[in-house]
């Protein structure tokens, strides 16, 4: 049996582009989600993976519907497989009944993986370098070094309540217990 599962982020969206690829690729049963991939919980998607039947073969249109991120879309890709079942993306042309399938999709797998790993040392090689040229990132500090110096000796010497001194400088409690 083909089972479709369509997922959108927001109520605002709609589900039909999804929902009649689905239909049109042979989807017999068509789960959907209205909920952010980034959510592990999704309650069609949970509903989809209990009801999965060996032979079943699990349809989307495009891969990142099913999941946000690889290690996402792995964990679900093996829960399906785990129940007998099968794994084909439509805009990826990703099909894992096959032996070839499974190794696309394996591959693609790994090419996303290593690029989200280049992306984050790119990143830090950004930071490194700026810091190095004397530009620090991130937000500004909250308090100045004297108001720190203002702040330890109003909560410390002073005993004054946390929340005063917080509404005083115009900062969060935390704020005020880091200083």
């Amino acid at each position: 049996m083909i089972i479709g599962y369509a997922r959108v982020s927001t109520d605002g969206q709609s589900l039909d582009s999804q929902t009649d690829a689905l239909l049109a690729a042979g989807a017999e049963k068509v789960f959907a989600d209205k909920i952010s991939g980034s959510k592990r919980m999704r309650p069609e998607l949970g509903t989809m993976l209990e009801q999965l039947r060996d032979g079943d073969v699990v349809t989307v249109t495009k891969y990142d519907r099913l999941a946000r991120s690889l290690k996402d879309l792995l964990e679900i890709v093996e829960a399906v497989r785990e129940r007998g079942a099968g794994f084909r993306s439509l805009a990826e042309d990703i099909d894992t009944t096959t032996p070839a399938g499974r190794l696309v999709f394996h591959v693609f797998a790994s090419i996303a993986q290593f690029e989200r790993e280049r992306i984050s040392e790119r990143t830090m090689e950004g930071l490194a370098s700026a810091r190095k040229r004397g530009r620090i990132g991130g937000r500004p500090p909250a308090l100045s070094v004297a108001q720190k110096e203002e702040v330890r000796r109003m909560r410390d010497e002073e005993h004054r309540a946390i929340l005063e001194i917080a509404r005083l400088f115009k900062v969060s409690q935390r704020t005020v217990r880091r200083a």
